[in-house]
């Protein structure tokens, strides 16, 4: 799991199954410092989350097929949980 700031959302008219009635977004990893890695990756949204939340990511794909009650769908991340705060202790 890692914790990761919504950028986006993706939107299509044609897509796979697996993905029907899920809102997709476009998320990057953040830093213990709060900034932004320069990778963006896709993940489906089971946690109602907007542009501009904090999140926690699942990036396994078992994990999220399970989660999402999938077999053999080709689902990778998931966002499960917007994140209210952190805090961290030296």
């Amino acid at each position: 799991m890692l914790i990761a700031k919504v950028i986006g959302t993706i939107v299509s008219t044609i897509k796979h199954p697996a993905y029907a009635a899920r809102k997709i977004m476009l998320v990057q990893a953040l830093h213990l410092t709060g900034e932004k890695s320069e990778d963006a990756f896709v993940a489906v949204d089971l946690a109602q989350a907007g542009i501009g939340d904090v999140v926690l990511v699942c990036q396994e794909g078992g994990s999220t097929r399970q989660i999402m009650g999938l077999k053999d769908q080709p689902v990778r991340s998931s966002i499960v949980g917007v994140i209210d705060s952190v805090n961290l202790k030296a």
